[in-house]
């Protein structure tokens, strides 16, 4: 699995964010992207997974494994406007919102319609992993911060993809809670792509390669 970038930028308005990024990511490494606040990485991130789109530019996912076709074309190159393109990957950000109505037993059933789950997990296990049985029926309305945030993580890391997004991924997190995070990647992750964005080490300080979003102003 790679996903490759050719020259994307990202302009809001008259300015640009980065400019002529080329850069290519490979299955079975980690990545950070970084940079200080403010600076456009939290964007390069969105605009990688698709979240948000490109300026200029080309944004796309080769897997050779893949036996997928572009306009018919036999071809492992996935872009950005396919719609098979998001069933690769996955991305936790503290600016998502979980649906808060619901318990957490039942946001993950829900969740995981959508993805399927790493081989050998269930909703109880991954309940079990996080530490959160005693919140299985409970509201997510009323869990912590630092609850939320273990949820999130949980989409993202136990869904059945070769791609990893994960922007500030400890935010409201305690001591305990980001070593289990860094637990969980190292646990679950080595043999998948992840691109995490962040200027904390603890975050990304697994990163073999580090991007920073400095080098394409």
């Amino acid at each position: 699995m790679k996903i490759l970038l050719s020259d994307v930028g990202k302009r809001f308005n008259r300015e640009w964010i980065f400019r002529h990024v080329n850069y290519s990511f490979e299955s079975g490494v980690h990545y950070a992207i970084t940079g200080p606040n403010g600076s456009g990485k939290s964007t390069l991130l969105q605009v990688i997974a698709g979240a948000i789109d490109y300026s200029e530019g080309k944004v796309e996912m080769t897997d050779d494994s893949l036996q997928l076709t572009e306009k018919n074309q036999p071809s492992t190159v996935i872009s950005h406007q396919s719609t098979s393109f998001y069933q690769h990957l996955s991305f936790c950000a503290p600016y998502f919102d979980l649906i808060e109505e619901m318990t957490l037993t039942e946001f993950l059933h829900f969740h995981f319609q959508f993805k399927n789950l790493l081989t050998g997990f269930t909703i109880k296990r991954i309940i079990e992993v996080l530490g959160l049985e005693k919140a299985a029926h409970k509201q997510i309305r009323y869990f912590s911060s630092g609850m939320k945030q273990r949820v999130k993580l949980s989409q993202a890391i136990f869904a059945d993809v070769p791609v990893v997004f994960l922007d500030e991924p400890c935010t409201n997190l305690d001591e305990s809670g980001i070593a289990q995070y860094q637990q969980l990647i190292a646990d679950y992750c080595n043999n998948r792509l992840v691109i995490v964005s962040s200027n904390d080490k603890q975050e990304y300080g697994f990163c073999k390669e580090v991007l920073r979003i400095s080098d394409y102003k």
